[in-house]
């Protein structure tokens, strides 16, 4: 029989389990800054990709033990590989687009709202793991930075398509290209996170969007997560036509018809998620 996540050992670099609706992915490497190595990203891949299908899952947090949230790839493991391998044309290429691209896309591509935590560093693929989530909290201590250019290299994750379009051409290109730190208020000013609290406040926060995001119209939320993550690249008439099939997508679902009898027997709606 086919083994499934939940049935396997995770190990303990990144942990996760299933609560009232709720994934909860934890990055669990402090000592290291909570860097990704290629086995964890692999394992975060499959588990963006369980939650999409996985029906007892309505909302994903993302979140990671220790001081900082994600310090990016793991150098060291980089290194290590560059001086191991030969190189032939296409191999970085590939290795880039099933690797760090991959689970940026399965972050974007994920059916259930994404829902990021960032306290300290989001450094690299850190930070664009955070670009690539639906709703971001930051401590105030938090800050982003793309460290790329100081280790001499192009920027990679799909930083270069994620960045322009959640802060703008001439900014994203400041932080690429000099790879300082980006505080968490003026991400907040540039509508790069959510909310920015104190660390006292940060699980009320957490617990509050991600309560309600777990009570929610889950298919009615991934419909629209599908509409707004295309809308930059399309244009109004495609935009226009997706939006009407959506639309009567959703009309055939449990929830649509909940939510309008409840609104007219004036009660809350109880949302099952289909």
């Amino acid at each position: 029989m086919t083994e499934t996540i939940a049935e396997r050992d995770l190990g303990t670099s990144v942990l996760h389990r299933v609560e009232h609706g709720v994934m909860t992915i934890t990055l669990n490497r402090p000592y290291a800054a909570n860097a990704i190595r290629p086995d964890d990203r692999d394992l975060l891949i499959e588990l963006f990709a369980d939650a999409d299908v996985n029906t007892d899952v309505r909302v994903v947090l993302l979140k990671a033990n220790g001081r900082h949230f994600c310090a990016g790839a793991d150098v060291v493991k980089l290194a290590d590989g560059h001086a191991k391998n030969v190189k032939r044309v296409t191999t970085p290429m590939r290795t880039i687009m099933n690797g760090a691209q991959r689970l940026v896309a399965s972050v974007l591509d994920c059916g259930k709202p994404v829902v990021t935590v960032v306290q300290g560093a989001a450094a690299g693929i850190g930070a664009h793991l955070a670009y690539a989530s639906d709703l971001v909290i930051a401590t105030e201590q938090a800050y982003f930075a793309e460290s790329f250019v100081k280790r001499g290299l192009v920027v990679d994750g799909g930083g270069a398509y994620l960045l322009p379009r959640r802060i703008g051409m001439q900014k994203a290109k400041e932080m690429v290209f000099f790879g300082e730190k980006l505080p968490a208020r003026e991400a907040l000013s540039l509508g790069l996170v959510n909310r920015v609290v104190p660390v006292d406040e940060l699980d009320t926060a957490v617990d509050d969007f991600v309560g309600r995001l777990a009570a929610a119209p889950t298919s009615a939320i991934a419909l629209t997560k599908r509409l707004f993550n295309n809308s930059p690249d399309g244009d109004r008439a495609s935009a226009f036509t997706e939006e009407a099939m959506a639309q009567e997508i959703q009309s055939y679902s449990h929830d649509a018809g909940e939510g309008v009898r409840a609104f007219v027997e004036k009660r809350s709606a109880e949302f099952v998620g289909w």
